[in-house]
């Protein structure tokens, strides 16, 4: 298994599908991950194969290592799109988050005004009122939201704590369209179960919920780098057009990405 286990705090530039050059800020240990999903499609590995042992990194330690490279990158004469939050786990989880992101903004103004501040995140902090304040202050606040069927769900993400459907798509809803909803798409079992989200019986109910919350964007996407279950496959391009024809035709901006 050759998953992928990012520095810390800051990794890149890397050249992201969906959002460009984009300059990663993991807010999780070094030599783990931290997540509150365990999903079978993760690019990091199973929760259980990455045990971290080192902490997390301080807000001190993010703030002065983003700014370090950031005078590199000026210097250098290259520029980000976007600085993104994302790595090993979930970012919302950092005990420090809202007060990092309040940092990031401040040194993204004032090295490069122009790029964007993403946050991936699998939508389970989300509900929090700190976490929320914050994900309302960046650019992209990017929401995971992969089916709206509780067995899947629980077969795919595998959610390490409490998961509501219904909860957390009334978290995405209350962000009153500043959101943009990410769904990954894919094919393949996974002990034996059939994990294909691409038919009516998945994307019927899931784009019901997604015109509900009513989100700026949606993003779709599949499998593209290594995963820890050998047995998934790409959704196809045609399967992807077809979902975001939908979801534009509902009056929703959505990206395909393959």
């Amino acid at each position: 298994m050759s998953t992928v286990i990012y520095p810390s705090p800051i990794f890149g530039p890397v050249h992201s599908r969906r959002l460009g050059v984009s300059l990663g800020i993991n807010l999780m240990p070094a030599d783990g991950k931290v997540c509150t999903f365990d999903c079978i499609y993760c690019e990091c590995g199973f929760n259980a194969d990455r045990r971290p042992s080192l902490p997390r990194p301080t807000r001190a330690e993010v703030a002065a290592a983003l700014e370090r490279k950031l005078q590199q990158m000026k210097a250098e004469g290259t520029a980000p799109d976007v600085l993104t939050f994302a790595g090993n786990g979930e970012p919302t989880l950092h005990p420090d988050f809202a007060d990092i992101v309040g940092d990031t903004i401040g040194l993204r103004d004032r090295y490069f005004p122009a790029a964007k501040i993403s946050v991936l995140s699998n939508s389970t902090a989300a509900h929090r009122p700190d976490v929320h304040a914050a994900l309302m202050r960046v650019d992209n606040n990017i929401l995971k939201l992969d089916t709206v069927d509780p067995g899947y769900i629980a077969a795919v993400n595998r959610p390490t704590g409490h998961y509501s459907v219904d909860g957390v798509v009334e978290t995405l809803r209350s962000f009153g369209g500043h959101a943009i909803v990410q769904t990954m798409f894919m094919k393949g079992t996974i002990d034996g179960r059939d994990v294909d989200n691409t038919g009516e019986e998945f994307v019927a109910p899931w784009l019901e919920k997604v015109k509900y919350i009513a989100p700026r964007e949606v993003m779709i996407y599949t499998i593209d780098r290594e995963t820890p279950d050998r047995d998934l496959r790409k959704a196809t391009r045609e399967e992807l057009d077809a979902i975001r024809d939908r979801v534009v035709e509902a009056g929703i901006p959505c990206t395909a990405s393959y």
